[in-house]
């Protein structure tokens, strides 16, 4: 697996070795980056949320960002994160948490301007944990987040704030963008509910 683009072009990123981990490929990484920055996204603040090998974190760096939280409870994968943020010399704009997402979820977090989560496919709690991204405080207005996942799960257009904008599929791999918008505002300036 190799960066794609960016200040580490061609530079090959290690993968844990475990049966857990499922790299989103470069191909679809690479899909995925071409739809952000066609939709404008410049993120300067990333969570990778089941970071594995840590290669969509390390992409967004090499693209500009100036700072990613990579989020896996694997301890063979926090590793490869780590060596992978050594050998593209990120490491000091980075932090690797062996934790849960909902764990980290929990914690009073600063916003990112892009969220990232690329679960194993048969994780059956892929909407919970969507709505949990979307009532923490790793998000505010304008915040993209991007799911990685399989072409069979039906996704909500709408989950609380989320709103769905983009959604593409390349073989049995596909991934969708969802940006949080404000809720609607009532004529005396407070939100409405749905």
């Amino acid at each position: 697996m190799r960066v794609i683009a960016g200040t580490m072009k061609g530079h090959q990123l290690k993968v844990p070795r475990t049966r857990r981990t499922r790299p989103m490929s470069q191909r679809v990484r690479e899909a995925l980056f071409m739809v952000l920055h066609t939709l404008g996204v410049r993120p300067r603040r990333v969570l990778d949320l089941y970071a594995g090998s840590g290669g969509i974190g390390i992409e967004a760096l090499s693209r500009g960002a100036e700072w990613c939280d990579f989020v896996e409870q694997n301890p063979a994968a926090c590793a490869v994160i780590r060596d992978n943020l050594a050998s593209t010399r990120f490491t000091d704009r980075a932090a690797v948490h062996q934790t849960t997402v909902q764990s980290f979820l929990s914690r009073p977090l600063e916003p990112y301007d892009l969220v990232v989560m690329d679960p194993p496919y048969a994780d059956p709690h892929i909407l919970e944990t969507m709505e949990r991204v979307a009532e923490s405080g790793a998000v505010t207005e304008g915040t993209i987040l991007a799911l990685g996942h399989w072409p069979r799960l039906e996704l909500p257009e709408e989950i609380g704030p989320l709103r769905q904008i983009r959604r593409r599929c390349h073989g049995d791999s596909c991934f969708s963008i969802y940006e949080v918008v404000a809720p609607p505002r009532a004529a005396d300036g407070e939100a409405t509910e749905g």
